[in-house]
């Protein structure tokens, strides 16, 4: 279910069908039966998640992999609940728990769209709208990461920090502030044209070769607003944008 009664089911729905959008309930009635401790659950969680979850999942841990060897920070632009978030930090805690300059930002209003342009209507996404997709988890996840830094190598070394705020302002402000800053993988999911086009243009030229630009709607009629950001601000013609084989969404392209 959505976290705000704002939201028109179909910007979270995409594409499933009616049976499909009953799974949720489904796993939730055998979750909820069954009588082992929350924890013993979780430590099983694959029996509870939707293919299409354990599908971006798998997909993310591809796209991390790729970066091990390359120098920067992970940048997720579009946090939503966090669970994306949470994945390339506990990617990085496990497969490398030494590196202490390897840092997770991830930047959203936490609040929902904070306004949405003329680059974002089409046929089939008239019915997005101001204060979609909110999910207030800014603070959940700030606990969280505390919890995180408690078990993980080096846990005294910051990791995971939130950017809260409109991107096309506070994007601009990060980048001023941290003149340091690389970035191997830039994880864009605003969905938007307007904060998709501010991250493309302060992050990009921070990119190293071997990095990672990737894209969660490209071609996608349900957010044009992405597709467009990438033609105005680099080209689509500029990067080889490639597909895990196994997921439909998400594109990538490797910065050479």
């Amino acid at each position: 279910m959505s976290d705000n009664p704002r939201n028109s089911p179909a910007v979270e729905g995409g594409f499933r069908t009616h049976a499909e959008k009953l799974v949720g309930s489904r796993l939730e009635s055998v979750f909820e039966r069954c009588p082992d401790p929350w924890e013993k659950k979780l430590e099983n969680f694959p029996k509870y998640v939707k293919r299409q979850n354990l599908t971006r999942l798998l997909a993310q841990y591809e796209i991390f992999r790729r970066v091990l060897g390359v120098k920067g920070s992970v940048v997720e632009c579009g946090v939503l609940r966090g669970g994306g978030l949470m994945s390339w930090a506990q990617f990085s805690a496990i497969l490398e728990p030494v590196n202490l300059t390897r840092r997770i930002y991830g930047f959203d209003t936490f609040e929902g769209f904070p306004s949405v342009s003329e680059r974002d209507r089409g046929p089939s996404s008239e019915h997005v709208k101001v204060g979609d997709l909110y999910a207030n988890s800014h603070d959940e996840l700030k606990e969280l990461i505390q919890i995180y830094d408690s078990y993980r190598f080096l846990g005294h070394v910051d990791k995971v920090h939130l950017v809260r705020g409109d991107a096309t302002q506070t994007i601009p402000e990060f980048v001023a502030s941290h003149q340091h800053l690389m970035v191997s993988l830039l994880f864009l999911d605003f969905d938007l044209y307007e904060p998709t086009r501010v991250a493309l243009k302060h992050f990009f030229p921070r990119i190293p070769k071997g990095g990672i630009v990737a894209f969660d709607e490209l071609d996608n009629p349900l957010w044009p607003g992405e597709t467009s950001a990438l033609l105005d601000e680099l080209g689509i013609g500029s990067l080889k944008i490639q597909r895990m084989e196994f997921d439909p969404y998400i594109g990538f392209a490797v910065v050479e």
